[in-house]
């Protein structure tokens, strides 16, 4: 029995990046990199998601934060966006038949400020014209001339009247109270009040008579009058009409014929023209500085002068492409505008200028990004999204107004036409938990692209890091970094990525070495960055996190946690378990024991019962059970009760990496073969005894060897792990050099025999064509156990029997 055959070999345990593959003396030599690297997939799915301009063609970018996600969509986004035309502008203007629903106005891109300034300062130019023509000599003169003939008329109506008064004693009085009949006396002088009771009764009837005649017939002339002074103030009135559409005209005609190939535009201006000549006297008269109320009317002229406005919410004139928008603080009023009011002697007011726009309108013909974390955290801002990718219309409303806590009068400006792609960035997770429970998702976001963690470990991208590393440096004003120190961050790549053949792809985690190392070059006052300033960085930045993995290193020192890595014990071995606290992950030994004893129970895991076992623990300790039964209960019924647990474990247990450990333990207790503990395991194990691979099998390793080094190094401790697990090795220095000194061992095996052969020193044994294993072998002696309580609980189940039967029988004899 060879077990140093399983020994993994010191060149296995690294496999660490030369520096000679490097032809610079720094990386200020290299070109720098634009956009990241080992992410084809991603690369082709986002391409062809943004050459596809079909409706739920939106894009997910899926994938881990720090895998280039966002900068990958910078570099894409911008390319395609430079092939694309500048998307039109957008105004809002007052509407003249529906006031509530402000119109919106598509102008031809980059217009949209002109045609603002053009309708500013054309209507300034209307009613200062307007104005202007009013204070003429010949608006005057005609409208005096209407004025002039009006009162010679009235005049004459007035002369009229009071002759045919005269006639019947009566003169006709003009004052400030009205017009009134007056009696007269022969002598043409005004009948008093003593003069008229002095007078007969017959008299007296007689003038009342004629005035009432004198009364009608004044009726008659009033209402003349009257409408006289309508007719005359109509004329005055299409007078100025005139005269102000005589005065517009040219500004008007002007603005039409600037705009006449935009139909809306026109529509619009015409309506503007007629509702200003409508209201023209709100701009030509002066103000009666004296009354109270003259506030009241500044107001109003400038509500006035306000709706002739243009609010200008979109204007692309200073894009030379299609937009591309990454909006980070999507509210709901940032993503899809509001309406603002501004407070008017205690009450809340708005109207179209106050109309704002949000991201989605200018992404609007481009590319609008959001991180789906964001999004997703407000309902309504997802449902509105969603709404306007599936209308294909953007709705500015109050979002007051949606939930119901709001009733203030507020706008409906009419919708604009939508026509934008959106781009969702997040993690995987998101993704399928909308695909699942959100049906409209899977008809709006159809193209999903992925982004990897790790890459292959090739010439091309170990030089496509050095790049990356002077951009880095490039950008930020680094020092720059030598050969040895980009191999080493390579080699920190592989270790972050747990594979010896491949390379993270987590750049956020690579800058923080490139920050860091550049901070130890500085304190050293070094011109560039060496290999020593990184490894400086590594080992200072795992410092900063290991308070945690230090504390329970020094209870396993003081033998408060009891791990032991010299002696051999039966039923005990050294488990290996990874520990995560936030982004730092650390190994650590934990004992595991198992006890053995006849019975019907079968493998009672202790910590399923107190429900402090994971569902994919369980899982792996209920697979022994099959592995159990396979190889020992072929010939015989599999009398056992055996019970495991990890000792001073007091949290929670997820993961099978230690379910070869747990069965090593098991068959420990039933051979009673002590194990050797100062070799840790790990690994999984399927029902068939092959050793399947884990994670995290740099850190058990390193855990372990700390332990070992805190208690003395023997040269025999070591650790077994599946050799699958092998490529994944990037181990520290440290650990290579024990390995090449032969002071600590690393084991790759494949199957549970092998193991065993390792921690105990005994072939594991073989069944033979009879049935029964090699004798002396590990095996053997399990078997031989299981056959004794197999053989007893059969003889003591006979014995129950042949008790029970005798006891039936005196039972029939009494009776």
């Amino acid at each position: 029995m060879d077990i140093n055959k399983y020994k993994v070999k010191a060149r296995d345990l690294r496999k660490q990046c030369n520096p000679s593959v490097f032809k610079f003396v720094s990386t200020a030599e290299i070109k720098p990199l634009k956009g990241i690297i080992g992410q084809d997939r991603a690369v082709n799915s986002l391409s062809f998601g943004l050459d596809i301009e079909n409706m739920g063609y939106n894009i997910y970018l899926a994938g881990a934060f720090g895998t280039g996600k966002t900068t990958l969509a910078h570099e894409m986004l911008d390319n395609k966006a430079r092939q694309m035309p500048v998307p039109p502008d957008w105004v809002y203007v007052y509407n003249f038949q529906n006031p509530d629903s402000p119109r919106a106005l598509k102008i031809p891109a980059g217009n949209g400020a002109a045609f603002k300034k053009d309708v500013s300062e054309q209507v300034d130019k209307v009613i200062e014209q307007i104005v202007k023509f009013f204070e003429s000599e010949d608006f005057e003169y005609k409208k005096n001339k209407l004025l002039s003939a009006f009162i010679e008329e009235t005049n004459l109506m007035y002369i009229q009247i009071d002759e045919e008064a005269r006639t019947l004693g009566f003169t006709i009085s003009r004052n400030q109270s009205g017009v009134n009949s007056v009696p007269l006396k022969e002598d043409g002088e005004t009948l008093s009040q003593d003069e008229y009771m002095a007078m007969s009764e017959n008299e007296r009837t007689e003038l009342m008579k004629k005035g009432s005649i004198v009364q009608e017939k004044l009726s008659n002339v009033l209402r003349q009058y009257k409408e006289l002074e309508r007719n005359v103030r109509i004329q005055i009135t299409e007078l100025e009409q005139e005269t102000a559409r005589e005065a517009a005209a040219p500004f008007f005609d002007e603005l039409t014929k600037k705009y006449h190939s935009l139909h809306e535009v026109e529509e619009y201006l015409k309506a503007m023209q007629d509702d200003l000549l409508e209201n023209i006297d709100d701009f030509v008269k002066a103000d009666d500085e004296s009354t109270p109320y003259n506030v009241f009317r500044h107001m109003h002229k400038r509500a006035l002068f306000r709706k002739y406005q243009v609010n200008l919410i979109v204007d692309n004139s200073d894009l030379k492409h299609a937009p591309v928008i990454f909006e980070t603080n999507p509210t709901f009023a940032n993503l899809f505008g509001q309406i603002e009011y501004e407070g008017e002697f205690g009450i809340l007011a708005t109207d179209f200028s106050k109309i704002k726009a949000g991201s989605v309108h200018k992404a609007n013909g481009g590319y609008l990004v959001l991180h789906v974390y964001d999004v997703i955290n407000n309902f309504y801002i997802w449902d509105t999204l969603k709404r306007i990718l599936k209308n294909g219309e953007i709705r500015i409303e109050s979002i007051s107004r949606m939930i119901g806590i709001s009733s203030a009068e507020s706008l409906r400006p009419e919708p604009i036409s939508s026509n934008l792609k959106v781009i969702l960035i997040g993690e995987s997770v998101y993704y399928y938990l909308l695909y699942r429970y959100d049906e409209e998702f899977q008809k709006l976001f159809k193209i999903r692209a992925d982004f990897d963690t790790d890459m292959q470990k090739s010439r091309r991208h170990i030089k496509e890091y050095a790049r990356f590393i002077s951009s880095v440096c490039e950008n930020e004003k680094l020092r720059h970094f030598s050969p040895d120190a980009v191999a080493a961050v390579v080699d920190y790549g592989s270790r972050m990525a747990e594979d010896k053949e491949k390379l993270t792809t987590l750049f956020n985690k690579l800058i923080e070495i490139i920050y860091e190392s550049n901070c130890w070059a500085q304190y050293d006052k070094a011109e560039i960055v060496n290999a020593g300033h990184v490894k400086k960085a590594i080992v200072e930045k795992r410092y900063r996190s290991s308070m945690i993995e230090d504390k329970l290193q020094d209870y396993i020192n003081r033998e408060t946690l009891i791990i032991d890595v010299t002696s051999a014990k039966i039923g005990e071995i050294n488990g290996l378990a990874v520990y995560e606290m936030g982004d730092y992950q650390f190994g650590k030994p934990v004992r595991i024991t198992a006890k053995t004893f006849m019975g019907e129970k079968g493998l009672v895991n202790i910590e399923r019962e107190i429900r402090l076992s994971g569902s994919i623990h369980s899982k792996g300790v209920l697979t022994l059970n099959g592995y159990l039964g396979a190889q020992y209960a072929r010939d015989k019924r599999l009398s056992l009760s055996a019970s495991l647990t990890f000792e001073q474990s007091y949290q929670g247990i997820e993961g099978d990496s230690a379910s070869s450990a747990e069965l090593y333990a098991i068959l420990s207790s039933l051979a009673e073969i002590p194990l050797k503990q100062g070799i840790a395991v790990t690994g999984s194990v399927n029902q068939n005894g092959e050793i399947q691979p884990v994670g995290g099998v740099n850190q058990k390793i390193e855990g372990f060897f700390r332990v070992c080094q805190d208690k003395g190094i023997d040269g025999k401790q070591g650790v077994i792990i599946p050799q699958q697990n092998i490529r994944d090795l990037m181990l520290d220095d440290e650990i290579v050099a024990a390995v090449k000194n032969k002071t600590f061992s690393i084991w790759a095996i494949k199957h549970v025999d092998e193991g065993l052969e390792i921690l105990s020193g005994i072939q594991a044994g073989k069944r033979g064509e009879s049935g029964t294993f090699t004798p002396g072998s590990f095996h053997y002696l399990a078997d031989n156990r299981l056959r004794e309580w197999s053989a007893k609980r059969k003889a003591d189940a006979q014995r129950l029997s042949r008790h029970e039967n005798r006891r039936v029988n005196r039972r029939r004899r009494r009776y």
